[in-house]
């Protein structure tokens, strides 16, 4: 943990670095998810989601009730869900820092993404890594599922289905 709070991961905003809750709060969910099998890993941290929960594909509002929701973090936990995998999936980001600023995503840079590899890598070891959208896929190597963002939850949770089913 403390290895990724003082991580510069190109010209990303380092959340952990700038919050010690959400350091906290990550931690804990590691912790909680150190024995599931599956690794769920989608691009980077988003302004809405882990930027300001700390968690991969969770906005505030799914933590604490208040706060900013996230429509591709609604997406992907409802489908976990669903699928009765809410236990089994390790959430990531090939990026776990945010690229963008506190009102914006961007596409993080190739420089980035190979900063967050050495996080995702670790977390990677003995479990079974999906990809969630072209970036994640690219990035891992592993079976891809559509992102859910634009119009893509009907592909999200029927790729999410056919790949953990």
């Amino acid at each position: 943990m403390d290895t990724l709070a003082r991580a510069r991961i190109g010209g990303t905003f380092n959340q952990y670095a700038a919050a010690p809750h959400l350091r906290e709060r990550l931690q804990a969910y590691l912790e909680l998810r150190r024995q599931a099998p599956i690794l769920l890993v989608g691009e980077a941290a988003g302004y809405r989601g882990a930027r300001v929960s700390g968690l991969p594909f969770t906005s505030e509002r799914q933590v604490s009730g208040s706060g900013p929701a996230e429509a591709s973090a609604t997406i992907v936990r409802c489908a976990l869900l669903e699928l009765g995998l809410g236990e089994q999936v390790l959430l990531w980001n090939v990026v776990p820092t945010h690229p963008g600023t506190a009102r914006s995503n961007r596409r993080p840079t190739r420089p980035e993404v190979a900063g967050g590899l050495p996080f995702l890598e670790a977390l990677a070891q003995g479990r079974r890594v999906v990809a969630v959208g072209r970036v994640a896929e690219a990035a891992t190597g592993a079976p891809y599922v559509r992102h859910p963002s634009r119009g893509g939850a009907s592909r999200f949770r029927a790729g999410l289905l056919e790949s953990l089913g």
